[in-house]
């Protein structure tokens, strides 16, 4: 799903309580890091829609 750039969305952004703020959970390498970080991180190729209802569809 490239092209999404939403991390709000994205099942690889979670909260870290650690940290206290959300983080996301691929293993970027710099440049990568540096855009995300930017804020400008756009067509995402790890994007991944968070359909947290997909285990309920499922189970009907």
């Amino acid at each position: 799903m490239a092209g999404h750039s939403s991390c709000g969305y994205c099942v690889n952004y979670v909260y870290d309580e650690d940290y206290e703020c959300y983080t996301c959970l691929v293993n970027l390498d710099e440049d990568e890091m540096a855009r995300f970080v930017r804020g400008s991180f756009e067509g995402c190729p790890y994007f991944r829609m968070d359909d947290e209802y997909k285990v309920v569809r499922k189970q009907m």
